[in-house]
């Protein structure tokens, strides 16, 4: 049985962290959030999806493996829950700056 590591998109590699030492415009660190966020829900989206096919497959009858339909539906579970967290986090931070008096 082969096990897959698996990754949140919201985790920077240690590469990216040396590479973000160099200052960016505002407008330069809103595309590059952007994008990241972009890429973590279209991950998100991949992996419901693969679940969902999973899921159908297996009542169809066409895979026989239960445990790799539990699988992909534990990683879309997951990766849902975690990107609810960060979208939670988000709010958060932008109402705690709306409250903030300049």
């Amino acid at each position: 049985m082969e096990i897959n590591n698996m990754q949140s998109s919201f985790v920077l590699k240690t590469n990216d962290l040396h590479s973000q030492k160099v200052l960016k415009t505002p407008a330069q660190a809103e595309a590059s959030f952007k994008a990241a966020f972009k890429d973590a829900l279209n991950n998100v989206n991949q992996l419901q999806q693969e679940s969902g096919q999973k899921t159908q497959q297996l009542v169809t009858g066409q895979i026989d493996d239960l445990h790799e339909v539990m699988i992909a539906g534990q990683k879309a579970s997951v990766t849902l829950q975690a990107t609810v967290e960060v979208r939670n986090k988000v709010i958060e931070a932008y109402q705690e700056i709306m409250r903030m008096q300049v």
